[in-house]
């Protein structure tokens, strides 16, 4: 039966094909394509590959944070307190290496302190039923504030040679360990969200919180295992971050926060939650990398970047309800 005109085409019968190409993702994806070869043109030494390894720090820690958030974000919470987290696992690693911590254990540390503040916040989100963003805006500063009062205007410098790895080390070529953990985290964090009965739990969730929990899931657990994510995503940042800048201060990762949201959102995950991907994030990440690093070539300062990715986030949450309004 073909539909009347006046209707709209339900998307189980629009043709797979016609679905990718019309997608979010696709338009990311020409997105991405545009901005490279607009910056090959703007610099002659950006399509030097060890140019480009090198860009890859503009985001891959940022990403790492970026999946875990993105499920968050789709279960209908957030969490805006994972850049105070990296500062405070930061801290306490810094810590244990003036009182002569190994690396193994400077790592374990800094996992193990990302996954303490995810649990902190999961109890007050999911075990006290608090709203999200007040928790999340109160821990940003307890966690931040605790790094400060620590540190002072100090900081922690010294760092075992091969903690440097981390954050600076190749794998192959000019693969970077970086490089190679975001890709192996977008992989596992693909399956998980799209092809795991967990990933299906945090949907429903996100569609209808209520309808969830009647029909047997456990609303709750699912949401405190999800800032667990987010604070253990958070602490491996920490590593990579303070391996690659070899040092702690207080005011490590400030901003990361706006970057992460920015990318989720321009990655195609709801702000209301219930839908998205993680592919979409990826290339949201390549995208905001891009931006950063052509940006960069060109000596544009970091605050004129910083008003750029501002844009972008309101651009990115006003833009489907101006189309809207414009359709009617």
């Amino acid at each position: 039966m073909t539909p009347s005109p006046g209707r709209a085409i339900p998307d189980r019968l629009v043709p797979p094909l016609r679905r990718a190409l019309t997608s979010w993702e696709m338009l990311l994806l020409a997105v991405a394509v545009a901005i490279f070869v607009a910056n090959s043109f703007a610099s002659p030494w950006f399509l030097d590959p060890w140019n480009l390894s090198d860009a890859s720090v503009n985001f891959t820690e940022k990403a790492m944070i970026a999946f875990a958030m993105a499920m968050l974000i789709i279960a209908g919470e957030i969490d805006l307190s994972v850049a105070s987290i990296i500062a405070l696992c930061s801290t306490v690693m810094g810590a244990a290496m003036v009182a002569g911590a190994p690396t193994p254990v400077l790592v374990l540390l800094g996992l193990g302190t990302g996954l303490a503040c995810g649990a902190f916040n999961g109890f007050l989100v999911a075990g006290m039923g608090l709203p999200s963003i007040v928790v999340t805006i109160g821990t940003m500063s307890l966690f931040r504030g605790i790094s400060y009062i620590v540190l002072g205007d100090s900081a922690f410098t010294g760092y075992p040679a091969d903690f440097g790895f981390f954050g600076q080390g190749y794998v192959w070529w000019v693969i970077t360990f970086e490089l190679a953990l975001f890709a192996g985290l977008a992989l596992a964090f693909g399956i998980l969200l799209h092809a795991t009965s967990f990933g299906r739990m945090v949907y429903a969730i996100g569609n209808n919180a209520t309808a969830a929990r009647f029909s047997g899931i456990r609303v709750d657990r699912v949401r405190f295992v999800l800032f667990l994510l987010t604070g253990v995503m958070s602490g491996i940042a920490a590593v990579c971050l303070t391996s690659r800048l070899g040092s702690t201060r207080p005011s490590i990762a400030t901003g990361f926060e706006l970057e992460v949201v920015t990318m989720v959102v321009l990655g195609g995950i709801s702000i209301l939650g219930g839908s998205g991907s993680i592919p979409g994030v990826v290339l949201a990440a390549l995208i905001m990398g891009l931006v950063t690093f052509g940006l960069g070539l060109l000596n544009v300062p970091g605050i004129v970047m910083s008003i750029i990715i501002g844009a972008l986030l309101i651009a990115v949450i006003a833009l489907p309800r101006l189309w809207r309004m414009v359709a009617k």
